[in-house]
Order: structure tokens, then C-alpha cells, then sequence
């Protein structure tokens, strides 16, 4: 048995001892630190033969690995023994059903606008989409809007860069749908023959410096046209009649037009309606404008004014919207508060 046997004994009965890292640490330094037990023999060599020294330190190194080699066990004991009680504390039931991400929903807005689309889709209008930045003369000019007509101040639109503005209105796309779809059917014109109907209604986002209670220098409009031969007052009576009653999901309500004046119709009104029962009963609310489209702007749609007529509307789906859901604040929509919109979730 090697003399030095009880030190490696004595070392691993003391590293076993050890609880933390720091214990281990400072047993170590006992045995193999600058000043340990094993590191004094090793010095001890000096005094030594050379015979001596070789047999002595070649014991002396084997205890050394032995004990480097119970301090290393143990570092990997404590070390072990630190993750388990980590993951214990981290533990995760993973039979636990997941945090699922909340369902998101359309804008209160974006239902409006849906169910406008679906309603006149049912009547035969198409849905025209376009740009938001637009040119002079397709939302003024084009439209009958004189260089000195109000709504050209930089007080009530948005100018930008290039002479171009953000559309002050959707008028704009049944301009440019109308002039696409002359084009399409220009060899029937030629011919004589008649030129399909254009029926169209143009959703979307327009911009005016204006903001309040009830408006929003951003707001959604919808604008509409119907041309052909023979379309009267009374189909746009009728057809604004039937859009109401299945928006509201109601036939209690009433509907008037009063005298107004817009460059492109001409006769001109504003559209009123009044439900019959509710909170709102018998109070006449405003909630577009229409007329007869004027001669020059079927003109600048590329149709004869002598043969051909129609009408055109604009609805605010905003207030639409308002009235539908019993909103009396348009700010609501657009300040962005997941309590406010969640509740039109479907």
C-alpha cells in the first residue's frame, strides 16, 4: 500500500463533503492549491536524490491525478445536481393547452364597406378601386370643378409634390372606370350601337382638412354611377330606397332628397333618411348627396350628353357605420382601441 494512499482517502472524503461549488473550491486549495498538501510534497523533492526523486515523484503525480480526478467528479456532481434543481424550478406542465394569440377582426369600417359592396353587388354595380394620390383634372376638372370652386383651397385639400393631391373623393374612379369602359365598347359607339350600361360604385379612403366630432381629415367614401339611356330620378330613389332598407336591415325608415348644389350633378340633393322606431325615430339624418349627372362629365366620360343619362351618389360609410352600431364619436374608429373595436368582432 502506498504511503500516500490516506491523502487521497482523506481528499475525496472531503470534496464528497462539499455542498456548493465554492465548498469544493476551497477543499481543493487544501490539497492541490498553491499551498495544498500534494503541492508541499512535490516541493519536497528538492531535498531528494535523484533516485530518490524520480520514485517518490512518480508517486507523488499519481496521487496528484487521483486526487484531480476526485475533484473533477465532484465539480460534475455539483454541477449535475444545480441543473436538475434549475429545470425543477423551470419546470413546464406540458399537457397545459398553449397561450393562444388573440383572433383579430375587420375594422367596424371594413364590415360597412363589405356590406355596401354585397348590397350593390346584388343590384348589378360593379366595385372600382384606384389610386389615393390623384391628378387634377380626374378629381376636379373631369367633374365639372372650376379653378375657382372652394374645394381646390389648400385650406380644404391635401396638395403634394408634382401638382398631384390626395382625392378629396372617390368621384375620381368612376371617372376613370367610365373612360376605360368607353374605350372597351368604343366600336359600338362608332357603329351607332348602344354602349352597355355603366353601373359602379367606388369605396375607399379620401382625404380633407377638416377634423371634429363627425370628421376626420382621413374618412372612407362611396361613391356611385349608374349611366345608360333612360335611368331617372326614380331609379336613384329606388335604389338608394333598397340599399337603406337592407343596410339598416329595416323597411321602417324614410327617405327624402332636399335641393343642394355639386358641380358634377345637376339637378342636385342631399339624401336624407328617418327610421320609423329606435333611438333615432322620426330625426332626419344626412347621409350622402346625389343628382343628375351633369352634361360635361358625361362628356369627359367619352359618351354623347345628348343620348346618354344617369346619376351618381356619395355615401359615408363612416357615418353609415356610426349610425348602424349607435357610434356618436367618427374619432372612435381611428384612435386604435382594441376595447372599443374587439366588440364588432365577428
Amino acid at each position: 500500500m502506498n504511503d500516500l494512499d490516506p491523502l487521497v482517502t482523506e481528499a475525496r472524503a472531503e470534496f464528497a463533503a462539499a455542498l456548493t461549488p465554492a465548498d469544493l473550491e476551497n477543499a481543493k486549495a487544501r490539497f492541490i492549491g498553491k499551498s495544498g498538501r500534494v503541492t508541499e510534497l512535490l516541493k519536497g523533492l528538492a531535498a531528494l536524490t535523484p533516485e530518490e526523486k524520480k520514485a517518490r515523484g512518480a508517486a507523488i503525480n499519481q496521487i496528484k491525478q487521483q486526487v484531480e480526478g476526485a475533484l473533477n467528479a465532484r465539480r460534475s456532481e455539483l454541477a449535475e445536481a444545480e441543473l436538475q434543481e434549475q429545470l425543477k424550478a423551470e419546470a413546464l406542465d406540458v399537457t397545459l393547452p398553449g397561450r393562444r394569440r388573440g383572433e383579430g377582426g375587420l375594422h367596424p369600417v371594413s364590415l360597412s364597406i363589405e356590406r355596401i359592396e354585397a348590397i350593390f353587388g346584388s343590384m348589378g354595380f360593379d366595385v372600382a378601386d384606384g389610386p389615393e394620390i390623384e391628378t387634377d383634372w380626374f378629381n376636379f376638372t373631369a367633374l365639372n370643378t372650376p379653378a375657382d370652386h372652394p374645394a381646390r383651397s389648400m385650406h380644404d385639400t391635401f396638395y403634394v409634390e408634382g401638382g398631384h393631391l390626395l382625392r378629396t373623393h372617390t368621384s375620381p374612379m368612376q371617372v376613370r372606370y367610365a373612360v376605360q369602359h368607353v374605350k372597351r365598347h368604343a366600336e359600338r359607339e362608332t357603329r351607332g350601337e348602344r354602349v352597355p350600361e355603366i353601373r359602379v360604385i367606388a369605396p375607399g379612403r379620401t382625404y380633407r382638412v377638416d377634423s371634429d366630432a363627425t370628421h376626420s381629415p382621413m374618412f372612407h367614401q362611396c361613391e356611385g354611377l349608374w349611366i345608360g339611356e333612360n335611368v331617372s330620378f326614380a331609379d336613384l330613389k329606388s335604389v338608394l330606397g333598397d340599399f337603406f332598407a337592407a343596410f339598416f336591415e329595416t323597411n321602417d325608415l324614410n327617405i327624402r332628397f332636399r335641393p343642394s348644389f355639386f358641380p358634377f350633378t345637376e339637378p342636385s340633393a342631399e339624401v336624407d333618411i328617418a327610421f320609423a322606431s329606435g333611438p333615432l325615430k322620426g330625426r332626419w339624418l344626412e347621409v350622402g348627396g346625389a343628382g343628375q349627372v351633369h352634361p360635361n362629365v358625361v362628356r369627359n366620360f367619352g359618351l354623347d350628353a345628348e343620348r346618354y343619362i344617369g346619376f351618381a351618389f356619395g355615401l359615408g360609410p363612416d357615418r353609415l357605420t356610426m349610425l348602424r352600431y349607435g357610434v356618436n364619436d367618427l374619432r372612435l374608429f381611428f384612435d386604435g382601441d382594441v376595447r372599443f373595436l374587439s366588440q364588432f368582432k365577428v
